[in-house]
């Protein structure tokens, strides 16, 4: 029988390898059969062919397997697909006192996150033997019990099921008893001991005898036999009492105790009951919440409905305090999904944005129905990744930066900054400039990391006053966004430029100028005309005496430029005066020019028109100036002579007309002009350096009709020294000619 038993359990060993019954259902569930007390990792099902996904997906997907409980019992290889036990599995000890033995449990996968159901069930195998509670049975029966009498006996226990469990009893030979059997309406087997024939104690007052429980397909496993756990329970021999001494293990409180009683009189008469106790649940058992996968991490773009961790609820009492409910505390954009078998999914139902919220701690509530409601929290850590949804932002619109000219090469003059409201590499900003087609490569430069301004080459006020360049800041995503910015270089001048002659010219080592001896205090002599080609303060002229032959003589306006008489020319006055005047600007340090100035005291036109003449060089006869000079000469003079004659005409008529004799009246005072023009209504005369192309305009006294008494001057008269004495005359305070400018 040994052999045959052995020869048995190796056929079923390979039927099991060879035959694995495997089966799913309408909601993904795994079902697989195992027998029990197969050796460690021994092979239960290829997960990866039953559902039909690629090996790289289960890798990818981190697939892994969940056993209910705190044991795990089942082990998932990743790279193969196979599911094996983790030990070996004994099915009286995972499901004593239960005809099935169901191990339940999950396949889950993420990204995104599934859960599929599987269930193994473990196969009896007969590596039990019955055995009865005690090894001796001592009964006591009268000898005057009648045949037929039945005495209860207690039952052998066979932890196996099935047809590995208890099938029969058999008795030793003797003449009085035999054995009997039934079931009970529990399905519970029972025995007793049938009196056969009468007893008599004085010819046999003790019989031995030897009841032998069988069982199906014996199998012997010394290593495997188990003493079978006594009754919970337990009676007070003199009054009957059970106490309610039951231990606090939660398998005892579904499962009913049982036990046989016998009750015997002092006569030795007997009778027996069979007591079953159940144990009535109380809800002193918070439910408690098994978190089995969580997503570390979701994306802020994640549609609502994502799954973000799987967890199961377990109450170990039972009924209404058994039964649990869960729910999220806070209004948060999270709900919660009840799956089967007391699975939830935590779930968005909201969308997401990790720049408002990065991060949340959800608190999930289970509590049961009892009548005093007991509760337990889970705390869910759930961090929300970033996705690059925020385009850079340029802290301004419109970047104004100034440099000084003539600055260094690469000289950083300031920095330009964008913020990108999006974290790691989608936050990372690239600056750079926008090439525009058709134009010049600009002076400036933008550093990529940190957006730091610098000029490439030295600059030119002179040049360039300021320029414009757009710069683009781009982040790191994938696509990449942008923004753009406009940034405004404004050079500054620096003083680097001398103030420029345009009066007297640059090429002229002296200009001469011409002052009558009758000149007031005031007069103005010339003027000097400077510019700077520099800005601001740098181009501020401020012009000065800064020798002159006589000091005391001449004057220079600090802004005007113009030079003037600081007192009345007299007679004791050198008839050539030398002046330089002196031309500076306000910048640090100051720059400055000078010019020089030739000033010629004469008494009258004809003295310095040869005087200036013996000076003058010669010059080119054919040059271009000295032919606009001539033409100028001619209309001046035909102006003159017609003048001087219509002068004449209307004399003589007006002196026909009146009886008194009526000078010609001329204004009292002659406009200043800043540009040294007289009114049209004066008459004067011009004189020209002879035979020189750069002859200047030279100064020439008024020249009036003057005719004393009314008559006509004659022959050889001088002019101009009956003129010099009618504008006496006509001055009023000083001579008219102290009102002409420039």
């Amino acid at each position: 029988n040994f052999y045959l038993g052995t020869i048995l359990c190796q056929r079923q060993v390979i039927l099991f390898i060879l035959c694995v019954c495997v089966c799913q259902s309408g909601a993904e569930t795994l079902r697989y059969s195992l027998p029990e007390e197969m050796e460690r990792d021994s092979f239960v099902a290829n997960i990866a062919k039953d559902l039909g996904v690629p090996l790289s997906q289960l890798a990818a997907r981190k697939a892994r397997v969940v056993s209910e409980g705190n044991e795990q019992l089942f082990r998932l290889n990743q790279n193969t697909g196979v599911l094996t036990a983790k030990e070996s599995l004994d099915r009286e000890e995972i499901c004593p006192q239960s005809d099935t033995c169901t191990l339940v449990f999950k396949i889950f996968f993420e990204n995104p996150l599934q859960l599929i159901r599987g269930e193994v069930e473990v196969r009896d195998v007969n590596d039990n033997s019955p055995v009865f509670p005690e090894k001796e049975m001592v009964l006591k029966i009268l000898e005057t019990a009648s045949p037929g009498s039945r005495f209860p006996l207690e039952s052998a226990q066979d932890k196996d099921v099935g047809i590995n469990g208890l099938q029969n009893y058999s008795l030793g030979p003797n003449p009085h008893f035999s054995l009997a059997t039934g079931t009970a309406k529990n399905g519970v087997k029972y025995l007793e001991l049938v009196l056969q024939r009468q007893l008599d104690r004085e010819e046999q007052g003790r019989a031995e005898f030897t009841s032998d429980p069988a069982g199906g397909q014996s199998r012997c496993r010394g290593s495997r036999r188990r003493v079978l756990r006594g009754s919970a329970l337990c009676i007070c021999p003199g009054i009957g009492a059970i106490p309610a001494a039951l231990p606090a293990e939660p398998d005892h409180r579904k499962i009913p105790h049982k036990m046989v009683v016998k009750a015997t009189d002092g006569g030795e008469l007997s009778a027996h009951c069979k007591v079953q106790v159940e144990v009535l649940d109380v809800n002193d058992n918070a439910p408690e919440i098994a978190l089995t996968s969580l997503s570390a991490s979701i994306p802020e773009d994640a549609p609502p409905r994502t799954v973000v961790a799987l967890f199961s609820v377990r109450d170990r009492d039972s009924g209404d305090n058994g039964r649990t409910e869960c729910s999220i505390d806070g209004d948060l954009p999270f709900s919660l999904a009840p799956t089967f078998d007391n699975y939830y999914e935590l779930r968005t139902n909201a969308a997401l944005d990790r720049e408002r919220t990065a991060e949340y701690n959800i608190t999930i509530t289970a509590t049961d129905w009892g009548r005093k409601r007991l509760s337990s929290q889970e705390s869910i850590f759930v961090q929300i990744s970033d996705v690059n949804d925020n385009p850079p932002e340029f802290t301004q619109e419109v970047y104004t930066m100034s440099v000084t000219e003539n600055n260094s090469p690469m000289l950083r003059i300031g920095s330009m900054k964008a913020t990108d409201a999006d974290a790691g590499i989608n936050a990372h900003v690239n600056y750079a400039l926008v090439r525009q087609e058709g134009k010049e490569q600009p002076e400036v430069s933008v550093n990529s990391d940190n957006g730091d301004v610098y000029i490439l080459r030295p600059l030119d006020y002179e040049k360039v006053r300021s320029f414009e360049v757009t710069v683009r800041a781009a982040d790191g995503g994938s696509p990449p966004l942008s923004a753009q910015a406009v940034l405004r270089i404004v050079v500054r001048d620096e003083n680097d430029n001398a103030p420029v002659l345009l009066h007297p010219g640059p090429d002229s080592s002296a200009a001469g100028e011409l002052v009558p001896r009758w000149a007031p205090s005031g007069y103005l002599v010339a003027k000097v005309v400077a510019v700077d080609a520099d800005a601001g303060q740098n181009a501020w002229l401020s012009y000065e005496l800064a020798k002159a032959t006589e000091p005391g003589l001449f004057r220079v306006g600090l802004h005007s430029g113009e030079v003037r008489t600081a007192r009345a020319v007299t007679e004791r006055d050198a008839a050539r005066q030398r002046l330089i005047v002196l031309v500076r600007d306000r910048g640090r340090p100051p720059r400055s020019a000078t010019a020089t100035l030739a000033v010629a005291l004469v008494d009258g036109f004809s003295e310095a028109h040869l005087r200036v003449s013996e000076e003058a060089p010669a010059a080119e006869p054919d040059g271009p100036l000295t032919l606009y000079l001539i033409a100028s000469l001619v209309c001046v003079s035909a102006l003159f002579l017609a003048t001087a004659v219509a002068a004449l005409v209307v004399k003589v008529w007006r002196a026909r007309r009146s009886e008194t004799e009526t000078l010609p009246t001329f204004p009292t005072t002659a406009t200043e002009s800043s540009a040294g023009s007289l009114p049209r209504s004066y008459v004067y005369d011009v004189c020209f350096a002879a035979g020189t192309v750069n002859s200047e305009f030279r100064f020439l006294r008024p020249l009036f009709p003057c005719f004393p008494a009314g008559l006509p001057p004659g022959p050889g008269e001088q002019r101009s020294s009956v003129c010099s004495q009618d504008a006496a005359n006509l001055g009023g305070e000083g001579d008219w000619a102290a009102q002409v400018r420039d």
